[in-house]
């Protein structure tokens, strides 16, 4: 049954009573509410709408959520997300991703479980792929519902992770209000029923009728067959392949610049005067990179030089092996920033000297200007942006084979959370299940040496009774012709 929808009165009380407490809280906010989520607030009546409806019309409890929200939003960089803030190589791996829809309308939110493994990749980054993907859904059906889809599959206890699970059930339940259409359970093994009990007493009552335990034969009651993967027993052949968001209307273009400037030899200079713009750039063109702990990292500085507001951006030829922090930004006069590369985890850094990184600078008439605002100026001007200095790579402090194991070790030196006791006894069960396995391996191979045993034994007494039975056969025979060899001798 619809739940009844909030009045107009509702919607604008709520509204004043949150503008009320950014006027008068917002300052305990590091920078304020975010610009975006301000002009949701003020311009719109949806999202407030949307609280609303997940509290059961409660303005008191809608307003202690919205502005949770705002804080959570502003605190974790929520706007900010996208293809190059978060771990691409997690969004390529296809342990998560939306596609299709449900008998509703609604899209689905597929999470692969057998892709992930605790503790293999770090939980933060993966907070932050789950949020980029809330919010690319709510920008594609404009807050609409999404199901949540588990394809659990050919899964088992090392799959289950349950920070991760707890951490996303959370999103639903605090920050993304009346937003969760269904949870479908895909083939659940029977071994992790228990850990779903647990799971369901995260969830509010509402949520826990919407979770559907479903198969290949019963998908259909919430995904048409024409709509459902053919690994889920259905018609469609899709198989992933992960598509950056369209925001432009233009799709994105794989970055790419022309070889056009000749490569010049390192000199004694430690900061170099840029083209252009009046920006100097330490070291001049070469990012070394050094390991530092599990993690090998380069850096550059970037200094203003010029009278006028500069904003800076960083391009590289291989965007999928580097994470840069902050790959762009805003320069006041006089003003200086320091960035930083690292190096994405399994990734092989023998090759890493023919990747090179451009330095573009553009002016700004006011560096009164949000990252948002910022990223989505440098997408409708950056063709027009002045190509300052191209930078080479190279690595050092220890041989390229070196360099490369310790950076594959990142993922594995994350430490798993130990918040919930459950997470512990499924580590100790999954433990238990792969020495079980072991235990009934080597009584196979016990069973069948056993029996190759018996047999042999079996054989054994069976050529012993049949050389017994011929023995005993010749002496009857030998026993019978002797009288007649004596009489015929005689």
């Amino acid at each position: 049954m619809e739940p009844a929808q909030p009045t107009q009165a509702e919607i604008k009380e709520l509204r004043e009573q949150l503008l009320k407490k950014v006027e008068e809280d917002g300052a305990s906010i590091p920078g304020g509410i975010h610009p975006a989520d301000l002009a949701r607030i003020q311009d719109g009546d949806d999202w407030l709408r949307r609280f609303l409806l997940h509290n059961d019309r409660d303005i008191k409890e809608s307003l202690t959520m919205a502005w949770d929200t705002c804080k959570w939003r502003k605190t974790f960089g929520t706007n900010d997300l996208n293809e190059q803030t978060v771990r691409k190589d997690y969004l390529q791996d296809g342990s998560m991703f939306s596609y299709s829809r449900d008998n509703d309308g609604k899209s689905l939110f597929i999470l692969k479980c057998k892709k992930h493994v605790k503790g293999q990749r770090d939980l933060e980054e993966l907070k932050k792929c789950l949020v980029y993907w809330f919010e690319r859904l709510e920008r594609q059906d404009k807050g609409d519902m999404i199901t949540l889809f588990f394809d659990m599959s050919e899964t088992g206890l090392s799959n289950m992770d349950m920070d991760y699970t707890k951490y996303l059930i959370s999103l639903f339940k605090m920050y993304y209000p009346f937003y969760l259409n269904y949870i479908l359970i895909f083939e659940m093994p029977w071994i992790l029923n228990t850990a779903f009990k647990i799971i369901k007493t995260w969830l509010p009552e509402k949520a826990v009728k919407k979770i559907n335990f479903v198969n290949k034969s019963t998908l259909k009651n919430f995904v048409e067959p024409e709509r459902a993967l053919a690994s889920w027993g259905g018609q469609d052949n899709y198989e992933f392949v992960f598509v950056p968001e369209d925001r432009n209307g233009k799709g994105e273009k794989k970055v790419h610049f022309a070889d056009n400037q000749a490569d010049s030899s390192p000199t004694s200079e430690t900061a170099q005067a840029l083209p252009g713009l009046k920006i100097k750039i330490s070291p001049t063109d070469l990012i070394v990179f050094n390991a530092e702990g599990s993690e090998l990292t380069g850096s550059l500085s970037l200094t203003n030089a010029d009278d006028k507001i500069i904003s800076y951006k960083l391009k590289t030829t291989s965007p999928e092996t580097y994470r840069v922090k902050p790959c762009l930004g805003v320069l006041k006069p006089g003003a200086s920033v320091s960035v930083s590369v690292m190096v994405h985890a399994g990734f092989q850094l023998s090759s890493i000297s023919k990747d090179k990184f451009l330095v573009m600078g553009m002016p700004l008439e006011s560096g009164d200007i949000s990252n948002q605002e910022l990223s989505d100026l440098w997408k409708q001007k950056g063709h027009s942006a002045t190509e300052i200095n191209r930078l080479r790579c190279s690595t050092t402090g220890g041989s390229p084979a070196d360099t490369s194991s310790r950076n594959g070790g990142i993922l594995a030196s994350s430490s798993a959370s130990s918040v919930d006791k459950l997470s512990l006894m499924c580590d100790n069960v999954a433990k238990l299940v792969q020495a079980n396995k072991r235990l009934e391996t080597e009584l196979g191979y016990a069973r069948i040496l056993q029996n190759c045993l018996v047999l042999g034994v079996a054989m054994c007494l069976i050529g012993i009774s049949y050389l017994i039975y011929v023995i005993q056969g010749v002496s009857e025979i030998e026993q019978e012709s002797c009288p007649i060899t004596h009489y015929a001798n005689a």
